[in-house]
């Protein structure tokens, strides 16, 4: 009988189950998102729509998948230098700087201006600049990863680091610091008070971490189909603590920070649910034509690009809608639209930049 795992690479280049998986990640945080700016205007949102896209699809379906496959990517990379990573990954914590002006300042003012609403986007007077969204978390952990890497740690290492992280991180959530900059700073770190952080590194960083070893295994795995036998049963599994965590005061999906400052616990059935996602798209993708791969494909490679583009895109689409029909009541159906055109044309957007930039290579070259 052949071995699960070879000595060798034999799953190398791009993974179409693993590319999907990013895209219908990012997909659910754009619809997620795009409920977060409707909750600030007139709507008649179902409870369905906002527990299944908000606390469900935008939750455990779309940024855990998506930081798990980061570390996937960082096996399947070129380069894997500890100090590229490093780089690279304060380049992605300025990139969130980038993205906090397209999510809060920017349509702070606008609002401000055109519709005379100066509360539907806060800023906490400046603060919100430096909040932690998960391209700042991405950066943090893939720095944090370069260190590791650089002190000789294995995958397995970097597994241990981020559960006992993640256990701290459990116990030291909600915590007050007494006033905004000390939470602000410690927010890069534990799930402070104060609302200045989604992804905390301590909580968080089991996910990329783990990433990193399924990818070690993964790239050297014989029989992906045999890999991945069992992730109904992840899903299912998963899917039954989720929905009963509703139902619990202190549940991880019955208030939003209980989600971002999940527990060791919980992210115990992410991964289990990270695992039933991947095996899913695994099943899809042998189904799937070569367009759909290729642009699940080329997609993948822009998400960065895509994602910062989103939160441009979103409120400002919002604002101008109101702007032009102030009686608008925004429901499910228009939510749904809404979600579905920025997805479309933050993808088109985001590989018209992915060339742009490529050209300029290439004249550079020249």
């Amino acid at each position: 009988m052949e071995k699960l795992f070879s000595n060798e690479a034999v799953n190398s280049g791009r993974q179409a189950e693993l590319d999907l998986a990013k895209c219908l990640a990012i997909f659910f945080m754009i619809f997620l998102h795009c409920l977060m700016v409707t909750s600030g205007f007139a709507n008649d949102v179902s409870s369905f729509m906002q527990k299944g896209i908000s606390q469900l699809l935008g939750g455990p379906f779309a940024a855990p998948v998506f930081m798990f496959s980061m570390g996937v990517g960082i096996v399947y990379s070129r380069n894997q230098e500890p100090t590229y990573l490093v780089k690279r990954g304060f380049k992605l914590m300025l990139l969130g700087l980038v993205v906090n002006i397209g999510e809060f300042f920017l349509p702070h003012f606008l609002a401000g201006k055109l519709l005379g609403e100066w509360d539907i986007f806060p800023i906490a007077g400046g603060l919100l600049l430096f909040c932690i969204d998960i391209l700042a978390f991405a950066g943090m952990a893939m720095m944090l990863i370069g260190v590791l890497k650089k002190l000789n740690m294995s995958p397995v290492h970097m597994v241990i680091v981020g559960l006992v992280l993640s256990v701290l991180g459990s116990f030291l959530r909600f915590h007050d610091f007494g006033s905004n900059v000390p939470n602000l700073i410690a927010g890069y770190f534990i799930g402070s008070a104060g609302g200045f952080t989604a992804f905390p590194l301590f909580n968080w960083f089991i996910f990329p971490a783990a990433g990193v070893l399924f990818g070690e295994y993964y790239k050297r795995c014989n029989d992906k189909k045999k890999l991945l036998r069992f992730w109904p049963l992840g899903l299912v599994i998963s899917l039954v603590y989720f929905v009963t965590s509703w139902y619990r005061p202190e549940g991880f999906l019955s208030e939003t920070h209980h989600y971002y400052f999940m527990t060791t616990i919980d992210a115990m059935f992410c991964l289990m649910c990270i695992y039933g996602v991947i095996g899913m798209c695994y099943l899809i993708s042998t189904f799937l034509p070569d367009p759909a791969i290729r642009f699940f494909s080329k997609t993948s490679g822009n998400l960065n690009a895509l994602y910062v583009i989103q939160w441009f895109l979103i409120p400002l689409t919002y604002i101008f809608i109101v702007y032009f029909n102030r009686d608008i009541v925004f429901g499910d159906l228009s939510l749904i639209i809404i979600s579905l055109l920025e997805i479309g044309a933050a993808a088109a957007l985001a590989a018209g930049y992915k060339q742009v930039v490529k050209s300029q290579r290439k004249v550079g070259k020249v």
